[in-house]
């Protein structure tokens, strides 16, 4: 069974998101500034034949240091999915759209310290030390020119 990764809408992604990035909280700790905008991309992996959503990515208009830039909000992958190549094929299926649609090239993100490596890995680079995000835990920002 391939999935199929594809632009979707906020209400595609969110009880994913919910579910894996913010358990046990109210919904609205899963709903982000910018996730409206109408700048606003969301992206989601779904198993076959109009299934599930088990991988979700949004990226929202926000500049970084002044610069024109897309922020990656609420990536998660369904966590009996995780390492299986899902979030791989959802973030450069991403960011390939993105850069089709001519938007700003930097995407910038708070990457949770666990996460790091996996971005690392696609080309992603740290720029900054470790912050924490309230109810969530530690981070650092990191970017994608």
């Amino acid at each position: 069974m391939t999935p199929v990764v594809r632009g979707a809408t906020l209400a595609e992604i969110f009880a994913l998101r919910h579910a894996e990035l913010r358990p046990g909280l109210p919904e609205a700790e899963a709903r982000f500034d910018g996730d409206e905008d109408p700048g606003a991309r969301h992206f989601g992996v779904f198993l076959p034949d109009g299934g599930a959503c088990v991988g979700c990515a949004s990226f929202v208009p926000r500049p970084f240091q002044g610069t024109p830039a897309l922020q990656l909000r609420g990536m998660a992958t369904r966590a009996d999915l995780v390492r299986t190549g899902i979030g791989r094929m959802l973030l450069r299926f991403a960011e390939r759209a993105l850069a089709a649609e001519g938007g700003p090239r930097l995407l910038w993100c708070n990457a949770r310290v666990g996460a790091i490596g996996f971005y690392e890995r696609l080309g992603w680079t740290v720029v900054s030390d470790v912050f924490d995000v309230p109810t969530v835990g530690p981070h650092r920002i990191m970017l994608r020119r």
